[in-house]
């Protein structure tokens, strides 16, 4: 469930504009046109902000809903916080302006490690599930 929720999620709100970009970049002889890599970033927050918006929004009144998975909640604040911040350094620090090959390949590469974390989260492979666990026996409450 955590593995096609993440992935449908990236792909229904980011191919169109990674797709336009694509387009436009094999058409102008491999350079970036209008729409470059501040179009994309800028594009995806917005996607999110609205998908944010109504998540909160169609919450009927007097309901509260509660996050299922709080392990799998934070990592992937995790790597949204850690994806805007890369973006930044690569876009402004690094290289202002280009977009090198082992850029590209390295945030390529974030998603699917984002995956597989969120993945591991969910199942509880890590160190949670060999913490040795004492439970009392005795006086039950309700």
């Amino acid at each position: 469930e955590t593995v096609s929720n993440l992935t449908l999620m990236a792909l229904g709100s980011s191919a169109p504009e990674i797709l336009l970009s694509v387009i436009e970049v094999c058409g102008h002889n491999f350079e970036a046109g209008d729409l470059g890599p501040s179009t994309i970033v800028g594009s995806a927050a917005f996607n999110m902000f609205i998908i944010i918006a109504l998540c909160v929004y169609v919450v009927p009144d007097g309901e509260t809903r509660r996050i299922k998975h709080l392990r799998v909640f934070f990592v992937t604040a995790a790597w949204s916080i850690f994806a805007y911040t890369w973006l930044y350094i690569i876009l402004s620090v690094f290289s202002p302006g280009v977009v090198e090959v082992w850029e590209s390949l390295l945030t390529f590469l974030f998603f699917p490690i984002c995956v597989v974390f969120a993945w591991v989260a969910d199942r509880r492979l890590l160190f949670y599930k060999y913490v040795y666990k004492r439970y009392r026996a005795g006086k039950q409450r309700g």
